[in-house]
């Protein structure tokens, strides 16, 4: 192939300024209004190359166009995407401003029902292990809190303060082993300890004869000086009565679920 070009390259170049002195003999040709008989000639012989030019130039601009309204979709595209995630985000935020919403306000109204001075706290943190039940929230001593003191949420009875620094507190919850709360069925007012079980709590010290049913709700009885009286603690879900012995033994299952706890209160104040 290189030999053919070298041989006949003279001859090939003498044919390209040919061709282009023709193409470019035509194209001025037919900006004229008038044409002689060489003229029209020479018009015909160049309308095949003429018209073949034309569609290769015509198929690089559609290509060209193509391409770059190719790189504008898809600059488009990209846009989108990243405008479709923003927007995906903020729903995200209002979906969960809306929640909190929800649980604020319910705090709300178990503060206006419980008629005493309330702190509102943030749950921070969780020791769920199997040796203690506790979460830490972020209010201490600056927030005017102390050891001691009571911490519930809309659903009921959380626990008590145990530990305290100046921004944080830790919590010690009421299905902890160690925790015990002064409680009553509240349909008969029949008394016990509310007694930790890790998950869920047992009524102590309830007498066998007393009359509990599934489904009771035992409330705290105000005694021990800790937690006000009528707080809600957990139904009543499984009752066993031996043959022997002065008590019966009570499941209670709690009315906060503290494994999707957020918000608290922290109850400061006596009865007003």
């Amino acid at each position: 192939m290189r030999e053919l070009f070298r041989r006949y390259k003279l001859l090939l170049l003498a044919v390209v300024l040919l061709m282009a002195t023709v193409l470019l003999y035509s194209y001025n040709l037919r900006h004229k209004s008038t044409t002689t008989f060489f003229e029209r000639a020479v018009l015909t012989f160049a309308e095949p190359f003429q018209s073949g030019i034309d569609q290769a130039v015509d198929a690089v601009r559609n290509v060209w166009k193509n391409y770059l309204w190719l790189i504008d979709a898809r600059q488009r595209n990209i846009a989108l995407l990243q405008e479709n995630r923003e927007l995906k985000a903020k729903l995200l935020q209002v979906e969960e401003i809306s929640q909190q919403n929800q649980r604020l306000r319910a705090l709300l109204a178990f503060v206006d029902d419980l008629d005493r001075p309330a702190l509102p706290a943030q749950v921070i943190g969780e020791d769920a292990s199997n040796w203690a039940r506790t979460i830490v929230i972020d209010k201490g001593t600056k927030a005017g809190l102390s050891n001691g003191l009571p911490v519930v949420a809309a659903e009921g009875v959380v626990g008590r303060i145990i530990k305290i620094s100046q921004n944080s507190a830790r919590v010690l919850l009421i299905t902890d082993a160690s925790s015990a709360v002064a409680a009553l069925i509240q349909r008969t007012r029949t008394r016990g300890v509310a007694r930790g079980q890790g998950q869920d709590l047992s009524v102590e010290y309830a007498l066998r004869t007393a009359d509990i049913e599934v489904g009771d709700l035992l409330v705290t009885s105000g005694m021990g000086g800790i937690f006000p009286k009528g707080l809600p603690l957990g139904k009543v879900a499984d009752i066993e009565k031996g043959q022997f012995g002065l008590f019966q033994q009570v499941k209670v299952e709690t009315m906060v679920d503290f494994s999707h706890l957020e918000e608290v209160l922290v109850i400061v104040g006596k009865d007003q």
